[in-house]
């Protein structure tokens, strides 16, 4: 269920120039990085790109839903880390994209890592944002 603007805890604001061959920043400052399409797409590469910026903030949110789900089943992912791979490819429409989420959590066996990164992605606000629009994979 859609949040309310009521409930809305933080806005994040970021603006955009010139698209994927440009700048992107945020209204506060920290962040403002050149963007270019990479190599692979025709472009020279040297900035980032929308894919690894969707990455990071996936990869970071997905993370925070981890330790959420262990916490609430006692379980210790300390040490860990979550990597989201955003591929760009042509379909149908134009564009589109695939995700594939991988955590490595040294702390537990390989079922209890399995379920926890199966919660995790049941709560992820970026996983609900993206859940049957893209195909995302839990690797």
């Amino acid at each position: 269920m859609p949040i309310q603007q009521s409930e809305v805890l933080y806005t994040a604001v970021a603006t955009a120039e010139n698209g994927r061959d440009g700048r992107v920043a945020t209204d506060d400052g920290k962040l403002d990085l050149v963007v270019n399409p990479p190599k692979e797409m025709g472009g020279n590469g040297a900035g980032t790109n929308p894919e690894q910026l969707f990455a990071a903030g996936y990869s970071a949110c997905f993370q925070g839903a981890l330790a959420v789900v262990a916490r609430q089943e006692g379980a210790d992912v300390s040490g860990s880390t979550v990597t989201a791979k955003v591929g760009i490819g042509k379909n149908d429409d134009g564009f589109g994209i695939i995700v594939e989420i991988s955590a490595e959590i040294p702390s537990v066996d390989a079922a209890t890592a399995r379920s926890l990164v199966e919660k995790a992605h049941q709560v992820c606000p970026y996983s609900k944002a993206t859940r049957g629009n893209i195909t995302v994979t839990l690797a």
